[in-house]
């Protein structure tokens, strides 16, 4: 009898909620949304909020959701989760974590080591109330912790962290901060209201520039009628200067036809 072997499962969720509150819940998407934006002209990066992450083929209890998670090499798209054997047995390069009262030492131990085994090059972990960082890098095969966070740039992702007197600032290569969802819809709000400002000045200044230019046709069409009118003036004054000379000619023809005749014009009249 052939023993069809049953089908692994690899659930898609761990029964667990993203965020046990709204601030870790905002650090989470703050994150994610702009590592999102950081990577969005690069098809070969995926990034991902509260993915189970499945390392090991057969092994469905093996298994973490990173509260972000940026693997290169792998291209964007949708993943009920993300299953290491499928993926060019890639693992994610880079996860955080966000704390939140509820996170144990012993779970944040336990995570440490599972990223330490599976391949992990960069861990963060955050505690929002607290204000602290605190980085693990590669080395040796081993996530050792870093000393100094303040001012630390990612190796990987290339974006850099301030710790601020109230809570951590994280900025861009090009050096703009990562902002809330609320932060850019405002920008972009600003952006509109610039551009559509914009928009109107430009097209005051082509009716303005409109305006002068029929000005200066109206301008062209009087300057035309005044030539015309010199011109009819001047026609006029040829005409009458071409009949005085005709004048003077017939009177010329006179007067000799007169002195032909024994007469002295000058003296008619006289």
């Amino acid at each position: 009898m052939t023993v069809t072997p049953k089908k692994m499962i690899y659930p898609d969720s761990d029964g667990q909620p993203m965020a046990d509150n709204t601030l870790q819940f905002r650090w989470i998407v703050l994150i994610k949304e702009n590592l999102e934006c950081l990577f969005a002209h690069d098809r070969n990066v995926f990034v991902a909020g509260d993915l189970l992450w499945y390392p090991v083929e057969g092994h469905p209890e093996i298994r973490v959701a990173p509260d972000v998670m940026v693997v290169f090499g792998r291209p964007k798209g949708e993943r009920g989760s993300y299953r290491q054997w499928e993926e060019d047995n890639i693992a994610p390069q880079v996860v955080f974590e966000i704390l939140s009262p509820g996170n144990r030492l012993r779970e944040m131990v336990k995570k440490l080591r599972f990223y330490e085994q599976y391949g992990v090059e960069e861990y963060y972990v955050y505690d929002p109330e607290q204000n602290k960082l605190d980085v693990f890098l590669r080395r040796d095969r081993q996530l050792q912790e870093i000393g100094e966070t303040d001012g630390w740039e990612s190796p990987r992702l290339g974006i850099r962290f301030e710790l601020n007197a109230d809570e951590l600032a994280v900025y861009y290569p090009n050096g703009e901060r990562f902002k809330t969802t609320v932060e850019l819809a405002n920008e972009l709000q600003t952006e509109r209201q610039r551009a559509m400002q914009a928009m109107q000045r430009a097209e005051a200044e082509r009716q303005r520039a409109e305006q002068e230019h029929q000005r200066a046709i109206q301008e062209g069409q009087r300057a035309e009628v005044e030539r015309q009118r010199a011109e009819q003036e001047r026609q006029r004054a040829i005409q009458e200067a071409q009949r005085a000379e005709q004048e003077r000619q017939r009177a010329e023809r006179l007067a000799a036809y007169l002195r032909s005749q024994g007469v002295n014009p000058d003296a008619i009249g006289g």
